[in-house]
């Protein structure tokens, strides 16, 4: 389904209820399979969290994940370890071709039994679940963090623990950091010094406890970049936030002052508000927060701006390849950007054509990135919503803001 998001104006002051981060949520939604004394609230209701809910509690030998990356990494490492059941884990056309080969040689690594179904080091894969005694084993540094965030979840559940040793520069330290907290919450032990990291065993029930997943910031950086485009004085306030967030996405703080907006913690609320500012180009490395790359080239472009964004080499085995359709669709709109394998350089354009159809690509951060420019002209927003992946009230917040949205 097509949306055309009309030429907006916003109310000069807003608030939006953003639902639980889906990245802790997922680790949460894990740890709590493993340890079902302590309960959740405030769960992400995005699709990928829905899906590993529903992961977890299935029964079924094969377990369809679609287009959830997280959920694949996270549930390989999880199903490996369910003694004497067998899964095969598979997905969608397009997670069938996303790497998992690295992630399942660590696993082989310390006795785990999972082969691959269709083409070697993709999915789907069968996993035959059992006890996994051996502790230590190496990744390179610079791999998805969600491959080490796999191992560490179920790393207090083998028999002896886990050692880790990352070979190189680590990219992604936040979701690292993040799932060691995680850990650290709720009461596993766990150290994280120079490139080694060791979870402790634990086979002790831990202490019942309610655990509020904070709200996504990766969700929240669509409201970064409409203040950023809005009037000096526009305000929207965003819960449930944290100052001291877990969340690697949580740097938009700091990156936003570029384009004049200030950000103030009240209680659990975050306060976005624009001020005057100086706008220059931007030059950024984005290797701790990826996710956000989409979002600050599409803010820059519709201000006008050149930016620079290096870090991105996650980005081609997302949902799609985010740098190619970061360029394909910028392109359209009457910009001019450059790509590598790992960054992209966008020029000052005064340029935004009208009425353009932003293709999705079945990545909800694309549909999500380009939505603020409605604020500047009209456009078509193809495969709505997909945006379901991780924010499926989206649009109807928007509509709050003032925005003019016709399905």
């Amino acid at each position: 389904m097509h949306f055309t998001l009309h030429k907006s104006t916003i109310a000069k002051e807003s608030t939006v209820q953003i639902t639980g981060s889906k990245s802790e949520s997922n680790r949460l939604l894990l740890l709590q399979a493993l340890y079902p004394e302590f309960k959740l609230d405030n769960v992400s209701n995005s699709d990928d969290s829905n899906l590993m809910i529903k992961a977890l509690n299935s029964d079924q030998t094969v377990v369809d994940i679609h287009h959830a990356g997280t959920a694949m990494r996270f549930l390989t490492a999880y199903f490996s370890i369910q003694e004497g059941r067998e899964t095969v884990l598979t997905g969608s056309k397009r997670m069938k071709e996303r790497p998992i080969k690295i992630l399942v040689e660590a696993l082989q690594a310390l006795g785990a039994e999972i082969s691959f179904e269709e083409n070697e080091g993709y999915p789907p894969i069968k996993i035959l679940g059992k006890k996994l005694t051996k502790s230590k084993v190496s990744l390179n540094a610079n791999v998805s963090s969600q491959y080490i965030s796999a191992l560490l979840l179920i790393a207090s559940k083998l028999e002896n623990g886990l050692e880790l040793s990352l070979e190189g520069e680590i990219t992604s330290v936040p979701y690292i950091k993040m799932t060691l907290s995680l850990l650290d919450e709720i009461g596993v032990e766990s150290s994280f010094i120079d490139n080694v990291i060791t979870v402790k065993p634990n086979a002790k029930t831990l202490k019942a406890k309610t655990l509020t997943v904070e709200s996504d910031w990766s969700s929240a950086s669509y409201y970064f970049s409409i203040v950023a485009l809005s009037d000096v004085g526009t305000q929207i306030t965003l819960s449930s936030y944290k100052e001291n967030s877990l969340q690697g996405d949580s740097v938009l703080v700091n990156i936003y002052k570029h384009f004049g907006v200030s950000s103030t913690f009240k209680e659990n609320q975050l306060v976005l508000k624009k001020v005057d500012a100086n706008l220059e180009p931007l030059t950024l490395n984005l290797k701790n927060a990826p996710d956000i790359a989409q979002t600050i080239a599409v803010t820059c472009f519709a201000l006008g701006l050149a930016c620079d964004l290096t870090g991105l080499h996650t980005l081609k085995i997302k949902e799609t390849d985010r740098l190619v359709a970061l360029k394909t669709e910028i392109e359209k709109l009457g910009g001019a950007v450059e790509i590598t394998d790992k960054s992209l350089h966008l020029a000052p354009s005064n340029v935004i054509k009208e009425m353009v159809p932003i293709a999705t690509y079945h990545d909800h951060r694309m549909a999500m990135a380009f939505a603020p420019l409605a604020l500047r002209v009209p456009i078509v927003i193809e495969e709505a919503m997909v945006v379901s992946k991780s924010y499926p009230t989206f649009y109807k917040d928007l509509e709050t803001l003032g925005f003019q949205i016709t399905k």
